[in-house]
Formats: structure tokens, C-alpha cells, sequence
């Protein structure tokens, strides 16, 4: 039987109990307001008007209104005449109460109209036992069938209470298991349910289901595990270390590099916790610090690592690798893999460009020198008399000489910069001399472009811990810039300023400023921004950051387009003071 028709039957079938159940309660009940109907309407108001006939015969003599009284309810009896004889009883009470009222005093008809009286309250009392017996019956019959029917709903809604559920929710049970079992890639699972309804097709189609997997995936294990050897091939041929971890950080795949690194076997490596590993390797306790402590400072500085006799440089990066499950939303950590990328060539080509760009500029300085010592003999009367495009000539090789010697000795600071060569001479210093110096310097080049270069400076700065030179050389470069940049006639404002960790030196313009995508490139080596003047090598601000920070300070820019520019850097106070 279909589960469907199943369900309609037992629910139709007490439904249909429940309706036979209330038909059978009303139908008794009504039977019984009828029985009981009867004895009120008919026998119990005949007592009661026979009782007050009688009360009102004793009043004869002492109240004439007694007379009235028994009229009245021998009135009301004429009128509800139910049993059989009572007629006759009823007429033959009204005969006698005629001549009883022609002679009041006669007792004889008393004593007959009396015993009338108790005669009709006999026939009523004996009616109204049989009426209560009748009514009785048929309570009993209904107390009997409500009875029989209640218990029949009963045993029926027990019957579906117990099999009903079993039988809905049993194969939905076996039929959730088995689905566990086939999404765990137990592709065996069948579900044995030999009915005729939808569970025995649903099982059908199961099982086909499950032996269809089953073949799929027996047909497709030597290509997964092809492919899977194919991974780990490549993964091994790879000229970068990778070490790959499961979620509970257990290694599972290592390639040929990182053992070489490592020193290790893929014995004593594979398969064991990374943490086990770290406490007798330098190189893997390096490599896990990020992993075990993910709140801690990352450090991006390149690993120096000796490998094929040589010193070699690797970026560390760790990758966490996260899935999402087949039908679900949620992201889940499935492992971690750690990859040194070697970065030696780039290193040894950084070196060498840096060492010859040292070179070439240390070896242009002096021809350049040498260039403008020329210029300045031109220059001088002695030599000769020159005409004004001859004078012309000459500034213009001044001042492209000048611009040589500028870039060659910003490329020297930065070739010190990079080979980490940087000398500081760090002592208390006065930052008013700093900018007193800087104001100096750039003094001619600010009224050449009729600049007013104005300086707030705070009451009672303090001194600070600072390489003077390089620092004025900062500050000059942000001058520069800002007067490079100014429109002519406006103002260049210079600012000293305390602040809880240090002095705080700014220099800002009325410029055009600075598009927030470019801010966080300006301190790059050689960017310089689209559409800005190539005057510059593009390393000015590049070094100056480098000085900064050497010097443990900070260095920014806040700018908005057509609002000018504010750059800026702090240096921290002299606490020996």
C-alpha cells in the first residue's frame, strides 16, 4: 500500500470514528433531554398544582381567597392532562369542587375531592418512576455505546500511534544513514526496503544511485591517483622549498629542495607534527614562528640560508589553504603550505647594480667637478671675453652639471642605503638649528620663485637624538620639493612642533597636492607622479625615508588634491636630558 493511502485511510478511518463517536453522544443526549423533559413539563407540574389544591382546602373556612387559589390551579391542571385516567380524575375533582363551593362547610365532599386529589398525585408519581426508569435505560445505553465507540477510536489511534510513525519514519532513518555512508565514499551502502510505495522506489533509485558511484569511482581511481602522483612529481621538481602541513599542522608532502635545505630525510620528516620537527631544527622553528604565533610581528626580511655551497636569500610566505565542502557555504581549514621562494639571482643582481651605480657615480663626480670648475674659469674675464650666447651656453652647463652632481650624490646615499652602509652620527641636537639651516639653504630659491618661506616654531622644543646632516638633508629635500612645487607668490610654511613621541618637523605648500592612489608610492625608489615635473632622480624622498627610519623616527605625507601638500617626520627626544 502506498504511504499516501496509507496515511488517508487511518486518518480518514478515525476521523470518520470520531464523527460516529460524536453522533452517537449527541443523539443519547438529546434522548435523554426529551425523558427528562417529559417528568418536568407533565407529572412534576401536575404534583405541584394537586399539592397546592390541597393547601388551599385547608384554608376554606378561615380564607376566602383559598377558594380562588384552588380555581386557579385546578385551571392550570385541565390544561396539562399527560397520563392516561388523569382526565377523568381531573373532571371528576372539578365536579366536586362546584358543589363544594355551594357548600363550603360540607365534609363529606372534602374528603371526597381529597381523596381525588392524592389519587391524581399517585397517577403522576407512579408515572414520573417509569419515566426515570426509561430515562435511565437510555442513559445506560448511551454511557455503554460512547463506551464501545471510545474505546474502538481508541484502540484504532493506539494502532496508528505505534505503527504510523515507525513506518514514515523508520525507512527516513535507514534512508539518512545510508546517504552518511555514501557522502563518507562508502559507495557499498544499499537499503534493503522490499515495500510497494515510495519508499521502496526511493530505494531503488538509492541503490542504483550508489552502485552507479561505486563504479564511477572505481573507474576513476587510477586516474586520481595518477594524477596524484603527477602533483607530487611536480611539486618535487619545483626549484622553491615547499613543505605542506594538514589543519593539525602534521606534514604531509615536503619536495627535493626543502630536504636539501632542511638537512632531513623524507622519512624523518613526513607524517610527524612540524612542531616535533622545530625542536631539532633551526630552519623548520624559523619557519613555523608565524604559524604557531599568527598575532606576532611578521618579519618580511629575506632567510639567508646556505644551500648549494653558497649563501642563498628566500622569501618566506605561509598560505593557508581553506575549502569549501560540496553543498555547504562555510570556508574550512583543510591545511597550511609553507614556500621559500629563492630570491639569490635577485639578490646578486641587486648587489651588482647597486655596486655599479656606486661606482659609475662616485666615478662621475669628479669629471662633473671638473666640468663646472671649467665653467666657472669661462666664466672669469681672464680667460677671455664671452658674448651672450656663448653666456648662455655656459649657465646652461652649470646648470646641468649642477643637476648631475645632485643625482649622482643622491644615488651614492642610496647605494649606502641599500648595501646597509648608512653612517649616523647620532647625537643631542637642537632641531631650531636643523631648520634655522634647511631655511638657509633654500632661502635664494624660494625668492627666485618669490616664495615668503614662513616658520612657526614651538615654545621649549627639546632636543632631540638625530643625525644633524642627514637630517637637514631631509628637510632641505622637503623644502625643495615644496618651493619645486608651490605656485609663485604663496607661502611655504615650516613647522616645529611637540608631539608624545618626539618632534614633529613639517614643511607643507599651497600646491596642487597629491591623489591618495599615488601617497603610499612617493617614498619608492624612482617613482616620481604622471604629470609632475622630471626635474628630480625620483630618490630624494626614497632616501629620506631610509634616513628616518634608520635614525628610529617616522615619515609620512598628508595632501589633497588642490590643497597642497603637508610631508612630514618625527624624531624622538633626547632622554638623557
Amino acid at each position: 500500500m502506498k504511504i499516501k493511502t496509507k496515511l488517508t485511510s487511518g486518518v480518514g478511518l478515525l476521523l470518520g470514528l470520531i464523527i460516529l463517536l460524536a453522533g452517537v453522544s449527541i443523539w443519547y443526549i438529546n434522548n435523554l433531554k426529551k425523558d427528562t423533559n417529559n417528568i418536568l413539563t407533565a407529572n412534576y407540574n401536575t404534583l405541584e398544582y394537586s399539592r397546592n389544591m390541597l393547601l388551599a382546602l385547608d384554608e376554606f373556612h378561615i380564607d376566602p381567597s383559598a377558594i380562588s387559589t384552588f380555581e386557579l390551579n385546578l385551571t392550570k391542571q385541565k390544561e396539562n392532562l399527560t397520563e392516561i385516567g388523569e382526565s377523568d380524575i381531573t373532571l371528576k375533582i372539578s365536579n366536586i369542587f362546584s358543589d363544594l363551593k355551594q357548600d363550603i362547610k360540607n365534609d363529606s365532599l372534602q374528603v371526597m375531592i381529597r381523596k381525588d386529589i392524592t389519587t391524581l398525585m399517585k397517577l403522576n408519581m407512579d408515572a414520573i418512576a417509569l419515566k426515570s426508569q426509561i430515562a435511565n435505560n437510555t442513559a445506560e445505553n448511551a454511557i455503554g455505546w460512547i463506551i464501545i465507540t471510545g474505546v474502538l477510536c481508541f484502540i484504532i489511534a493506539f494502532a496508528l500511534l505505534i505503527k504510523l510513525p515507525g513506518d514514515i519514519a523508520n525507512p527516513i532513518l535507514q534512508l539518512t544513514e545510508s546517504i552518511q555512508q555514501i557522502a563518507n565514499h562508502n559507495y557499498n551502502q544499499r537499503i534493503d526496503l522490499e515495500k510497494h510505495n515510495e519508499y521502496g522506489d526511493l530505494a531503488k533509485s538509492f541503490n542504483m544511485m550508489a552502485e552507479k558511484l561505486d563504479e564511477y569511482s572505481n573507474s576513476k581511481l587510477e586516474k586520481i591517483l595518477k594524477e596524484k602522483k603527477r602533483v607530487e612529481t611536480l611539486i618535487d621538481n619545483m626549484r622553491d622549498p615547499v613543505i605542506g602541513l594538514d589543519e593539525n599542522k602534521i606534514i604531509i608532502f615536503v619536495n627535493n629542495e626543502a630536504l636539501k635545505i632542511t638537512g632531513l630525510t623524507r622519512n624523518e620528516i613526513l607524517n610527524k607534527p612540524i612542531q616535533d620537527i622545530a625542536v631539532t631544527n633551526d630552519l623548520i622553528r624559523t619557519l613555523i614562528v608565524d604559524l604557531i604565533n599568527p598575532s606576532a610581528k611578521k618579519d618580511n626580511t629575506p632567510l639567508k640560508i646556505f644551500s648549494d655551497d653558497k649563501e642563498c636569500f628566500f622569501e618566506k610566505e605561509i598560505i593557508n589553504i581553506e575549502i569549501n565542502k560540496t553543498g555547504e557555504n562555510a570556508t574550512e581549514l583543510a591545511g597550511y603550505v609553507i614556500l621559500l621562494k629563492n630570491i639569490t639571482v635577485f639578490k646578486e643582481l641587486d648587489s651588482a647594480k647597486t655596486n655599479f651605480i656606486a661606482t659609475i657615480s662616485h666615478e662621475l663626480k669628479t669629471p662633473i667637478s671638473s666640468i663646472k670648475m671649467s665653467t666657472q674659469l669661462l666664466e672669469n674675464n681672464q680667460t677671455g671675453i664671452l658674448n651672450e650666447e656663448q653666456k648662455q651656453l655656459i649657465e646652461g652647463i652649470k646648470d646641468d652639471s649642477t643637476r648631475l652632481l645632485e643625482i649622482t650624490g643622491e644615488l651614492l646615499k642610496m647605494s649606502q642605503v641599500e648595501t646597509g652602509n648608512i653612517q649616523l652620527n647620532i647625537h643631542a641636537t637642537d632641531p631650531r638649528l636643523i631648520v634655522n639651516y634647511a631655511v638657509e639653504t633654500t632661502k635664494i630659491q624660494a625668492e627666485q620663485k618669490k616664495l615668503s618661506l614662513k616658520v612657526n616654531v614651538e615654545a621649549d622644543i627639546p632636543q632631540i637624538l638625530a643625525d644633524a646632516e642627514k637630517t637637514a638633508w631631509v628637510l632641505i629635500n622637503f623644502l625643495t620639493n615644496a618651493i619645486r612645487y608651490s605656485i609663485e607668490e604663496s607661502e611655504v610654511i615650516i613647522s616645529l612642533e611637540r608631539e608624545p613621541q618626539g618632534v614633529l618637523f613639517s614643511v607643507r605648500d599651497f600646491g596642487k597636492g597629491i591623489e591618495s592612489r599615488y601617497k603610499r608610492k612617493i617614498f619608492e625608489r624612482y617613482f616620481q607622479i604622471p604629470g609632475s615635473l622630471k626635474s628630480g632622480s625620483g630618490l630624494g624622498l626614497a632616501i629620506s625615508k631610509e634616513f628616518i627610519e634608520t635614525q628610529g623616527g617616522t615619515i609620512g605625507v598628508d595632501s589633497s588634491p588642490g590643497l597642497g601638500s603637508t610631508f612630514f617626520f618625527i624624531l624622538p627626544y633626547n632622554k638623557f636630558l
